[in-house]
């Protein structure tokens, strides 16, 4: 069965799906990098919150800036931007299909359609998944590479940026100018002060070409810095064929560990899902979910 909004119902029962209306969500987050690490962890537990009845005004804009984000949104789209889940344990298999995301920004040079989404006044979140890799940072410095071609270019041509860190900049320049208030920029690269690192890329960014802006990132908004944790493999040909053998057709189904891990630090400049009490509903739910997993588990195997 090929997944999209209109099959859901008819996926095998042994697939968990969204009971909530996609079709009432509305947008509050924008993430940029729309990979499996991305799609196994916020994507999840945002989900997690939806199917609860909580937070249908946070749901996700999937956003990208390289060339691979561009055949990664063809697919997503093709399929409503749903995304199914297979969690390998020793006890099985089981399948979820996540629906908290509900669109794609269309990716074009200059990024204009990225940086006018995270202008709007409802994007209150703006996240990343870049790889340790993608923050530009001067491995014996550790500040970041200001020499680098990509991060010269975005301080010469702010307002047609090549990289995520210019195109927030730029997105970030209107929402001042208009007075719309800052978004929390919130990383989900598993590193080390993650949000630390980011705040150092983009302010320094921004200084090179806007020293009042950069002050008033500096001062508005807020770089949480969070620990991940969970084994998401990539997909190849196995995880297709999984997925087929489960009873889905996903063009980029994602498989995890049975276990995950998500810790925040509490700075949010502009909110997040179901203000601070988040937390104890998700705890109940994965204690409900741990359950139902190896319920589904059984099914599968057996099958």
């Amino acid at each position: 069965m090929i997944l999209s909004n209109q099959s859901l119902n008819s996926l095998p029962d042994i697939i968990s799906k969204p009971t909530y209306d996609r079709r009432a969500l509305t947008p509050g987050i924008v993430h940029i990098g729309l990979g499996n690490f991305h799609r196994a962890h916020q994507s999840w537990y945002l989900h997690r919150l939806l199917e609860m009845g909580l937070n249908h005004d946070w749901a996700i804009i999937g956003a990208g800036v390289r060339p691979f984000d561009t055949e990664q949104r063809e697919k997503l789209l093709s399929q409503d931007c749903l995304s199914t889940l297979i969690e390998l344990d020793p006890l099985g298999k089981s399948a979820e299909v996540v629906g908290s995301m509900i669109d794609y920004v269309a990716i074009e040079d200059g990024n204009g359609p990225l940086i006018a989404q995270m202008a709007d006044p409802v994007i209150r979140i703006v996240a990343l998944t870049v790889t340790e890799g993608g923050y530009y940072i001067d491995p014996v410095t550790k500040a970041l590479n200001s020499a680098h071609p990509d991060i010269e270019y975005d301080a010469a041509n702010p307002s047609t940026p090549r990289t995520a860190f210019g195109s927030i900049i730029a997105a970030l320049k209107i929402r001042c100018e208009r007075n719309i208030g800052p978004f929390t920029l919130q990383s989900c690269d598993n590193l080390q002060g993650n949000g630390d690192i980011l705040r150092q890329t983009i302010i320094s960014l921004a200084r090179m070409s806007d020293v009042k802006l950069a002050q008033w990132i500096e001062e508005q908004c807020t770089f949480p810095n969070s620990m991940v944790d969970c084994i998401v493999p990539a997909t190849g040909a196995r995880e297709l064929e999984l997925a087929k053998q489960i009873g889905v057709d996903d063009q980029v189904p994602v498989t995890h560990e049975n276990f995950r891990q998500w810790v925040l630090e509490d700075a949010f400049c502009a909110g997040h899902p179901n203000g601070r009490k988040w937390v104890l509903p998700l705890l109940i739910t994965c204690m409900v979910l741990k359950h139902r997993r190896f319920v589904s588990s059984t099914q599968v195997t057996r099958s």
